[in-house]
């Protein structure tokens, strides 16, 4: 592409130097010849003008009387009647530039000068345009070369661009040429790059959910299963296979709660539900892991309380305080459910020491963990919450005490708080 702008430039710098180049030459040419010839008419007449002037002064003229007023380059007869003509200067060879001038005195001027001076004029003229030609070629290969660069160099950029969108790096330049087509393919390239990066981001974001959320129903499913086989009891093999059927279920509503996040972080499929059984499922679902551990989990609070959102999600914000308080908290770990307002709050806590206090509210934040694991399950956690309207906080930091808040409806049974039970 420089090669073809350079060349076209130079092509039309060339056509018109040859067109005004050549008429420049021939009118130049003309006028130096006409110049010329003005000239050596004038040096007629004064010459006759002298002559007769001596005429009438003295009676005689001389050749040295006239030669002082004869340049040297050219030529001078006087032709007086009944006198020898007298000759001033080289007579030129060839077609000299020749002017006659009668005077009054009867006398004859002839005055002559050499065709070549005119023509090392012509060539002085020729060189200079020429020389001025060969500026103008220099100066246009100058600009067709800059020219090339500006429009070349922002091409070979959206190229690399390009290409490096092709390969799976979808940063922006955000760079500008200052010429609107360009700037208009980078920002369609910049734009295009954003909506990658921003679906890459949802693929990984998709991926790091997918694992955190579905690895605590997985072990838990492997868990029940492990027990179906180290059991021989019918009724305990019933009981377990159940309970893992539900859990199959469970990660069945999780995975299309994943999808459905991923399409749109807003789409929700809120419901009025029992709140009490969705706490009494995780109870169940957590007991072999706290056991495991030598730690206990209880609930209490106001029963009956009936919230509005999606109980898998809210068993899979749950069963996320859960697990952070296995992994990061310490001794009992304690759901107690209350009302305030038109919200139904459930308050996870425990025995350990808390949140550290470099984290603060940075809790929430993905990758912001306090010991060595993947940091998402409380960010997904409150996306989760925000999905269904509602909210997730930490209420306290030592000891850590957590807050999911839901809408719930006015038609619960007057009840009032239970005993903790001991799961």
């Amino acid at each position: 592409m420089r090669r073809r702008l350079i060349q076209s430039t130079l092509a039309v710098v060339l056509v018109v130097i040859a067109v005004f180049g050549v008429s420049l030459v021939i009118v130049e040419t003309r006028t130096i010849s006409s110049t010329a010839q003005e000239r050596v008419d004038s040096e007629a007449v004064r010459l006759a003008s002298i002559v007769d002037s001596r005429l009438i002064a003295t009676g005689a003229v001389t050749a040295d009387m006239l030669r002082e007023q004869v340049p040297a380059e050219r030529y001078a007869q006087v032709r007086i009647p009944g006198e020898k003509p007298i000759e001033i200067g080289t007579k030129p060879s060839g077609d000299p530039i020749s002017a006659t001038r009668k005077g009054e005195q009867g006398e004859t001027v002839v005055v002559q000068e050499p065709r070549s001076v005119v023509t090392r004029e012509v060539w002085r003229t020729l060189l200079i345009i020429a020389a001025v030609a060969l500026l103008a070629v220099i100066a246009a290969v100058l600009l067709a070369v800059r020219q090339a660069n500006r429009l070349a160099s922002p091409l070979t950029d959206l190229v690399e661009t390009a290409e490096r969108l092709g390969s799976g790096d979808p940063r922006p330049r955000h760079k500008r040429y200052g010429v609107p087509e360009l700037d208009r393919v980078a920002d369609v390239l910049d734009g295009s790059a954003e909506r990658i990066a921003r679906m890459l981001t949802a693929e990984r974001r998709l991926a790091a959910d997918a694992s955190h959320q579905l690895r605590t129903p997985l072990t838990a499913l492997s868990m029940r299963l492990e027990e179906i086989t180290l059991t021989d009891d019918p009724d305990t093999v019933k009981e377990e296979a159940t309970i893992a059927i539900a859990q199959v279920e469970r990660l069945t509503d999780v995975v299309e709660r994943l999808l459905t996040n991923s399409r749109d972080p807003r789409t929700g499929s809120a419901v009025t539900f029992d709140l009490d059984e969705v706490i009494q499922q995780q109870l169940a679902e957590w007991r072999p892991a706290y056991r495991s551990a030598g730690r206990a989990i209880v609930s209490s609070g106001k029963r009956h309380l009936h919230a509005v959102g999606t109980p898998g999600a809210v068993a899979q914000v749950l069963a996320a305080l859960i697990e952070n308080s296995l992994m990061h908290g310490g001794g009992t770990v304690a759901l107690r459910t209350r009302v305030t307002g038109n919200q139904a709050v459930v308050e996870v806590t425990d025995e350990g020491p808390g949140v550290p206090a470099d984290l603060g509210a940075r809790i929430f934040e993905r990758a912001i963990s306090g010991r060595n694991s993947t940091g998402i399950g409380l960010a997904v956690a409150r996306d989760l919450a925000e999905a269904d309207g509602g909210r997730l906080e930490m209420l306290q930091a030592s000891p850590p005490v957590f807050g999911l808040f839901l809408s719930r409806t006015a038609t619960e049974k007057p009840a009032g708080d239970s005993e903790p039970t001991v799961r």
